[in-house]
């Protein structure tokens, strides 16, 4: 099927979101060199970006997304703050969940991403629940959860796909095949090399796309969302992407064939749009420099803002973790 057009500035908006994401990912590598300056494992999602920039690029405002342990893309492209999002991750009092949550466990409702666990699999469960609330009061969202190819041989995601099926869900089930599962490969835990044709089983469509260029993910992803929104239920977008760093930044990814990383690297999702748009004409050289220089400053900023919040006091760890009944 040929793509929709798009117009020029949504396609400037796409790369600088990936170009963000990267920026901001790469400064929390060469954080993680500093002794004592990140908390925490970190896991990130370089060379994943278009994935995460073309599904949110298609949500509205109202829609809601639930994430996994590779969520700062997610956060990043949904308009999270990346001042609170870095501080969250120094594990400072100025982070969206005030330090306590860490990088693996991200939520930033005022967003509408809702919910981040690093529970494998966790996700689609949870993203039920939201896709079900949204149905049952009529608000016309849709859900989007994302997942891995390791976490869709859980039983809690076959589960999730199986009710969002008979119940007719708004959720836009999408798995990022990075090809990695921990230092699993995908044909040592997958039955199949394409996950998508699980949809089929569960009476939803099933499409696989190219999850290094955007503009086929985000292409996809409006189709797939107009389907989740008209009442017809839930859909699948397995998107063939790759996990360029190991599993968390102390993995130095010994298990992975050299030529593997080189062959995909060729493919970066960044590279590759800052490419077809300079050479279409949407962009000029000087503009990718300027919009290169505020990812940079921005992502300065954050990392500024973050070191100089506070930690959370000790007495603070019992607030947060409990609500009151709205009429009690």
């Amino acid at each position: 099927m040929a793509l929709q057009p798009i117009p020029a500035d949504m396609q400037q908006h796409l790369l600088a979101q990936m170009v963000l994401i990267r920026r901001f990912e790469e400064k929390i590598i060469n954080l993680c060199q500093k002794e004592g300056c990140l908390p925490g494992m970190q896991i990130l999602a370089v060379g994943q970006e278009a994935v995460a920039v073309g599904i949110v690029a298609a949500l509205e405002p109202n829609d809601i997304i639930v994430s996994n342990h590779r969520s700062h893309g997610h956060l990043l492209a949904r308009g999270a703050n990346p001042d609170a999002l870095m501080a969250e991750i120094m594990g400072k009092v100025s982070g969206v969940g005030h330090g306590k949550a860490g990088t693996l466990h991200l939520s930033v409702p005022e967003v509408n991403a809702l919910m981040t666990s690093t529970v494998v699999g966790a996700g689609p469960p949870m993203a039920a629940g939201a896709a079900f609330a949204q149905q049952y009061c009529a608000t016309g969202g849709v859900t989007a959860v994302f997942f891995g190819d390791g976490a869709a041989a859980e039983g809690s995601v076959h589960e999730a796909m199986n009710l969002a099926s008979l119940w007719k869900l708004p959720l836009l089930f999408v798995c990022e095949n990075n090809c990695w599962a921990g230092a699993q490969k995908s044909s040592q835990h997958c039955s199949t090399q394409d996950i998508s044709k699980r949809g089929e089983a569960y009476d939803m469509p099933g499409v696989k796309v190219d999850g290094n260029d955007v503009e086929q993910v985000y292409d996809l992803a409006r189709r797939m969302i107009a389907h989740c929104r008209s009442g017809q239920g839930p859909a699948l977008i397995e998107a063939k992407t790759y996990r360029m760093r190991g599993h968390g930044e102390k993995d130095r990814q010994h298990y992975v064939d050299k030529s593997e990383i080189e062959y995909w690297a060729k493919l970066c999702p960044v590279a590759r749009y800052r490419q077809k748009l300079l050479s279409g004409g949407v962009i000029s050289e000087t503009q990718l420099l300027k919009m290169e220089r505020q990812a940079i400053e921005r992502v300065e900023a954050a990392v500024a803002f973050a070191e100089k919040s506070a930690y959370p006091p000790p007495e603070s760890a019992l607030s947060d973790v409990w609500t009151a009944p709205e009429n009690a």
